[in-house]
């Protein structure tokens, strides 16, 4: 394996990489949240078509680990970025037609939507993983909690802005308006991906010095095993594969509380719509907060970490410690939503509900930066595919949670007497999943010993798991 030394990217280099997040988080907005509801409420059509197609587009990022392997297998990741977003904008602005095209033909538009929000999987797998996989491999340890903070922030920011233009745009609605604004968003994003990682990979043959003591390795091509040995060979390593069991767990617990919270706002503590989007704003606010807390303090603790093991690159390589409390802090929070749907109105809500967000913003930079730093370690021409590993395991519980989450709920409430009861099921499930997640990531915490023991250039990252 040719190693190859790169200079480390600094933090304008790691906040434009954010902009190609940014300009993900607007695409997808729109695809998920504009056209769901133009196509429920102005195209008159089954809620259960949007909630379909949205499944779909995460189904398909199944393939993550096959554009993962394709980014590994090249002398560089931004094309695979490029041609991701280029792949997610078609299928964002094919979907707009789809959306479109229901009103007169429901069949054709059907199936232009079906090809469409296809392209949205492929598009965000490809794009996603190659993103995070040189975050991996061109980011230091100590500043990878900072980068995942960044991404993921910046990520929101472009859901943000997205919806505030698009809404803006359209209004009053008409399907020139939307298909006006599908073509802007869907443009910029490309351009701003573009600008982005302009000259932030190095050109083949161009080799740096490093100018910090840890240097970053890229392999060059070479030979390499096929796909599926290739996949074989990371799934042998129990340290990938736990942590694949993690992520999903660890997912489907966060993202199973986003369609209720609202409806269990409205229901239980008889929020007005207005009300109970304030609360979730709330929410969103804890979490940035979290986000940003984790950023700027993982860093510090993660280096203070590897000087006390005196293994810099594998112990600041894992946030055990911040996704641990993520976890247990977000399963107290959802055990207080519990109680709330037992208790009713006298429960403090909003404090419950910032509770939340703060400690899913935690969880969340910690599991995307220990992600990007255990892929970061051992053979650096399998980064990609652990990324797609685990994005893939990420994206498919994403996907379940919200529909169990609610499909949970609507069918306690057809067999029980109260709606109360219903949500505390619900919730306390949420909860016990995030305190077996938080078991799962004690487990994966690295023991100096194993440390020491382990062959990093053999791509065997057993951290001290427990057989």
């Amino acid at each position: 394996m040719n190693a190859v030394t790169y200079q480390p990217l600094g933090w304008l280099g790691i906040v434009r990489l954010g902009l190609v997040q940014a300009a993900l988080g607007a695409v997808v907005a729109m695809t998920t949240s504009t056209l769901n509801r133009v196509m429920v409420v102005e195209m008159a059509l089954p809620a259960l078509l949007p909630a379909a197609l949205v499944a779909l587009h995460f189904a398909v990022q199944i393939t993550r680990p096959r554009w993962g392997y394709g980014s590994d297998m090249g002398a560089r990741r931004t094309p695979w970025i490029i041609g991701g977003m280029a792949c997610l904008c078609l299928g964002a602005l094919g979907a707009t037609d789809g959306a479109l095209m229901t009103a007169n033909t429901s069949i054709l538009g059907l199936l232009v939507s079906v090809v469409a929000y296809v392209m949205i999987g492929i598009g965000v797998g490809a794009s996603g993983t190659s993103l995070l996989a040189l975050l991996a491999t061109r980011v230091t340890p100590t500043r990878r909690p900072a980068a995942a903070s960044i991404t993921w922030i910046m990520m929101i920011v472009g859901i943000v802005i997205s919806s505030i233009v698009v809404g803006a745009l359209i209004e009053p609605f008409s399907p020139q308006k939307l298909a006006f604004a599908a073509t802007g968003v869907a443009g910029a994003a490309f351009l701003i991906t573009l600008f982005a990682v302009h000259k932030v990979e190095l050109a083949p043959g161009e080799i740096l010095e490093a100018n910090e003591q840890e240097t970053l390795d890229e392999a060059g091509a070479g030979d390499e095993p096929s796909f599926w040995p290739a996949i074989k060979e990371i799934w042998a390593d129990p340290l990938a594969r736990h942590f694949t069991i993690f992520v999903f767990v660890s997912m489907l617990a966060y993202s199973a509380q986003d369609l209720i919270l609202e409806p269990f706002a409205g229901l239980i503590f008889h929020l007005t719509p207005g009300q109970s989007t304030q609360m979730s704003g709330l929410q969103n606010m804890g979490t940035l907060l979290g986000m940003v807390l984790t950023g700027a303090l993982g860093g510090r603790f993660t280096k203070a970490a590897a000087t006390d093991t005196g293994n810099n690159k594998t112990s600041s390589s894992w946030m055990g410690p911040w996704v641990t409390i993520g976890c247990i802090g977000s399963a107290l929070a959802l055990l207080g939503l519990a109680c709330a749907a037992k208790i009713g109105t006298a429960w403090p809500l909003k404090p419950n509900v910032l509770a939340l967000g703060f400690f899913n913003g935690v969880f969340a930079v910690s599991a995307i930066g220990s992600m990007m730093g255990l892929a970061g370690m051992g053979q650096k021409s399998r980064v990609g595919m652990r990324m797609g590993i685990w994005g893939a395991a990420q994206a498919i519980a994403f996907g379940l949670g919200g529909l169990l989450g609610a499909a949970g709920v609507d069918g306690l409430r057809a067999v029980l007497p109260f709606n109360g009861q219903a949500f505390f099921i619900v919730f306390t499930l949420e909860a016990l999943m995030f305190l077996f997640a938080a078991y799962l990531a004690i487990r994966l915490a690295p023991s100096p010993k194993a440390t020491q023991r382990s062959d990093p250039d053999l791509g065997s990252l057993s951290l001290g798991l427990k057989p």
